[in-house]
């Protein structure tokens, strides 16, 4: 096999591995709480997940042009703006890690919450959302089978996680949760035309949006950065 086949084989490894070790620390949160607290169990997620997670992109941007080459439109005119745009949106549905940093930090002791405002207004589940929008735009960008097999798994690993992560919210508050589940949906939008749902324009004006625009104008100017700094890790 080539080198440049044998990626596919590794990334899919990597990803089955980090869906493991993050869905298997969140199944295990309740558990873990008890025994080193709330805070500690949230540095043990992180020293587990951010490094892995790190190792991942690493590796995808050294690689994302392996294997078979599917399509080309990196010279039609509007795939560029179209890829930076739903990068755009992709974060903002991705939003939501953003609106407590301070537990996210371990600085607050982190707490489990249903949220049923703003964006999960639209969608119960916005980071697979911007995941899938993520995917779409970056397999069109790039069009190698490295890119496909790598969005496949990324989106795999997030269906999983929809189920999961329903079936967590549902052991931990029971009826409260199936209400919630009645009142939302997984397909943006679905609830809000079914009219189970009302869309709060209002909800929407918070700092965390300045942070997420501000955060992609900063990835826009280090793309390049990021993938140079990529490119010497050698692996």
């Amino acid at each position: 096999m080539s080198p440049s086949l044998t990626s596919h084989g590794i990334i899919i490894g990597l990803l089955l591995g980090f869906a493991i070790a993050h869905s298997g620390l969140a199944a295990l949160r309740p558990w873990g709480e008890s025994k080193i607290g709330a805070r500690l169990y949230r540095v043990l997620f992180a020293l587990v997940s951010i490094p892995f997670a790190t190792i991942l992109i690493i590796y995808f941007f050294n690689h994302r042009y392996d294997g078979w080459q599917l399509w080309q439109v990196q010279g039609t005119p509007w795939v560029a703006p179209v890829v930076w745009i739903l990068s755009f949106i992709s974060f903002l549905f991705l939003y939501p890690a953003t609106f407590n940093l301070l537990e996210i930090a371990a600085v607050l002791k982190p707490q489990v919450r249903i949220y049923e405002t703003g964006i999960m207004r639209i969608t119960r589940h916005p980071q697979m959302i911007g995941q899938l929008i993520w995917c779409v735009a970056h397999t069109l960008w790039i069009g190698t089978s490295f890119t496909l097999v790598t969005s496949i798994g990324l989106m795999l690993h997030h269906l999983f996680a929809v189920w999961h992560g329903d079936r967590r919210l549902t052991q931990r508050y029971g009826t409260d949760f199936e209400q919630v589940k009645a009142r939302t949906s997984i397909v943006p939008f679905q609830a809000i035309l079914d009219g189970r749902q009302t869309l709060k324009l209002s909800e929407f004006l918070r700092p965390a949006y300045v942070g997420v625009v501000a955060f992609v104008a900063l990835f826009w100017w280090g793309h390049p950065w990021l993938i140079q700094m990529s490119a010497g890790v050698g692996f």
